[in-house]
């Protein structure tokens, strides 16, 4: 991915995550955002090397939460063999 677009991307994941975020744990978006940017799914969403935006912004979410409920995004089933 060009380099001087992947900004554009990220930006997208997180209004659209912290949305979701705020829907449905009922945050305010100052929290999501605190919460969503300080988690190893957003360190993984940042790394352009594992091209993390080909997952859609609800897979995105659904690793977020999993790491919220196990400690580890990689428990989202968007991981798991199937």
């Amino acid at each position: 991915m060009n380099p001087k677009i992947f900004p554009y991307v990220l930006s997208y994941y997180d209004k659209e995550v912290i949305a979701l975020i705020c829907e449905k744990y009922g945050f305010d978006e100052w929290k999501a955002m605190r919460l969503f940017i300080g988690s190893e799914t957003y360190a993984m969403l940042s790394d352009q090397k594992l091209e993390m935006w080909d997952f859609g912004y609800p897979a995105i979410f659904n690793m977020w939460e999993c790491e919220q409920i196990t400690g580890d995004p990689r428990n989202s089933s968007y991981f798991r063999e199937g």
